[in-house]
């Protein structure tokens, strides 16, 4: 697969830099990002190849590469939800995606769940976006920093969560208390389902809380990657000790 820009092939580099087979470089750009990503890639025993920034057009075409494009395996280092919850200390910070299936979102969603502090998103292997090119390079190297789970089967992996302590917390237009005045769990799984659809029924059913998000102007709903920004950034805050909020 292709990876290419700054973020994402960096990110790459510092975090699965056996994955890369290939790594070009605009012969023409001295400039200290570019200085930056060869001394990460020198560190990291990657051999850069200098070519011509017409070259790295025909690599990706129609792809803003920023003089930089690395020829890299699809696949990133996998783990299961066990494994995961295990690995946690302390409360857990989760965002599960019920039904999103455009790769941009999915690629926005785990690039603000990064931002966030989150400790991995969850989404079902059906009706999901895999972790295509196109979600990785939206991620903007997040896709590499931030477990992505597939599971089987959402609603027994959401029975998991729920035996292992963490409160599920589902997003719903309908809902009776709003984001704001909810009392919200320390461990927490936030689940947001596709835009437009919202959360499946079994789903909807297997959440501990529903809370919506207060919308004061004409449109109805959020992006769901923006959904995620309001709802993970508001478990942030309200995580934080009260000294630190002033």
């Amino acid at each position: 697969m292709i990876v290419h820009g700054f973020h994402a092939v960096g990110s790459r580099i510092r975090r699965n830099p056996e994955s890369i087979s290939e790594l070009y470089v605009a012969a023409d750009r001295q400039d200290p990002r570019m200085r930056e990503l060869l001394g990460l890639a020198e560190q990291a025993g990657l051999r850069p190849i200098a070519v011509p920034s017409q070259r790295l057009d025909r690599l990706g075409p129609g792809r803003r590469h920023q003089g930089v494009v690395a020829i890299a395996e699809a696949s990133l280092p996998t783990l299961d939800l066990a494994t995961l919850l295990d690995r946690i200390e302390g409360p857990a910070r989760l965002l599960v995606l019920d039904g999103v299936t455009d790769p941009r979102n999915l690629g926005a969603c785990l690039r603000v769940a990064d931002g966030a502090g989150a400790h991995a998103v969850v989404a079902p292997k059906d009706h999901a976006s895999p972790l295509t090119e196109a979600a990785i390079q939206t991620a903007s190297g997040a896709a590499e920093s931030i477990p992505y789970i597939m599971v089987t089967n959402l609603a027994r992996a959401i029975d998991t969560l729920q035996e292992r302590g963490v409160w599920i917390v589902g997003t719903d237009d309908e809902a009776e208390s709003d984001i704001y005045e909810a009392d919200l769990p320390d461990s927490i799984a936030w689940v947001l389902g596709a835009e437009g659809k919202g959360l499946r029924r079994l789903t909807r059913d297997r959440c501990d809380l529903l809370v919506r998000i207060p919308m004061a102007g004409a449109v109805s709903s959020l992006n769901v990657a923006v959904a995620c920004g309001v709802v993970l950034y508001e478990g942030l805050r309200r995580s934080r000790p009260a000294a630190s909020r002033r």
